[in-house]
């Protein structure tokens, strides 16, 4: 069964609902929600996807990331992927929120951040092949040198313009 979406406009208001296989086919504004998560030390989690994924196989990313389910907050959705996809539940706080011109399909764009313990975390392995913990420098380095999903990369230009001291 298809994932149920709410179809959003430029102003990211509710028009409807509809599949997200349609959303995607027919570039249609959906909300996403996702989640940079930093340890108590403010190393940033960067992981890599499944070879076998149906969406940006064997790619990194320094977000854990899921589409906003119908009705639910942008800040729901990011604990609720949190959780489903690193078996943790913390606190998430919104950082910023944008229109991405995803490589996939449009849609709003919300980031969060969590402060999660590296030894609580339990990678869900349908989502996550690998991960580690870079300093900000070295998480830098990696988003010039590594292949990441490119919705990731386009967040993270973002977030060094809007955030203060990011990856210092």
């Amino acid at each position: 069964m298809d994932e149920r979406v709410e179809r959003v406009d430029e102003q990211d208001r509710v028009i409807g609902v509809v599949g997200r296989r349609d959303a995607i086919r027919n570039r249609w504004l959906y909300r996403m929600s996702m989640v940079l998560c930093r340890d108590p030390e403010g190393r940033y989690l960067v992981h890599r996807r499944p070879g076998n994924s149906s969406r940006f196989p064997g790619e990194y990313s320094w977000l854990i990331a899921g589409a906003v389910g119908v009705g639910e907050p942008y800040e729901d959705a990011a604990a609720r992927e949190l959780h489903e996809e690193l078996g943790v539940r913390a606190p998430v706080r919104p950082v910023f929120r944008f229109l991405c011109d995803g490589q996939l399909s449009p849609y709003w764009f919300a980031v969060h951040e969590a402060v999660v313990e590296p030894e609580r975390i339990a990678p869900d392995p349908a989502e996550i092949a690998g991960h580690t913990w870079l300093s900000g420098a070295a998480l830098n380095r990696a988003l010039e040198e590594w292949p990441f999903v490119s919705d990731s990369l386009d967040a993270a230009a973002r977030y060094r313009e809007l955030v203060p001291g990011a990856f210092a």
